[in-house]
């Protein structure tokens, strides 16, 4: 005699897809951030991250101090690893606060300084983007109005 048993239905709702970060979106976040930077007499240099961390777009203006280019990429790989815009991790970070040992803890080097966002599309992580040039306040305003931008 062999018995059959009904196999429970899934309650696990599938999710939707929801577009990647393409390379015109990311010539789209770079523009409007140099325009920001621009508008503001700030010369920088601009990087965009899909989600799994890999360049889409960059760009250093002339003038951008040299490290700008390093600056504005661990930013956004920052922002892209703990989902969240640099400037709000700064705090985290110091000697007495509660992640104070992250920025040494992996080996690809974080950085605590405004101007990394992560950039979402319905609600999902897509990528990143990172500025540097500019004093961390406004790196972080330039990334912001570049997200803006895009949500258009």
């Amino acid at each position: 005699m062999t018995s059959t048993t009904a196999s429970p239905r899934s309650t696990v709702t599938p999710r939707s897809t929801v577009t990647p970060l393409t390379t015109a979106d990311a010539e789209t976040l770079v523009g409007a951030a140099r325009a920001a930077a621009e508008a503001a007499g700030v010369a920088v240099s601009v990087t965009v991250l899909d989600a799994g961390g890999h360049l889409l777009a960059f760009r250093r203006d002339d003038r951008a101090v040299l490290i700008s280019g390093e600056t504005s990429t661990r930013k956004a790989y920052t922002a892209l690893q703990l989902d969240a815009p640099t400037a709000d991790l700064v705090e985290l970070v110091k000697p007495d606060g509660p992640f104070h040992s992250l920025p040494t803890a992996l080996d690809r080097p974080l950085l605590f300084i405004g101007g990394g966002v992560p950039v979402h599309r319905d609600g999902r992580l897509i990528g990143a983007l990172g500025i540097g040039g500019g004093a961390p306040e406004q790196d972080h305003s330039f990334a912001t109005a570049a997200l803006g931008e895009l949500a258009g």
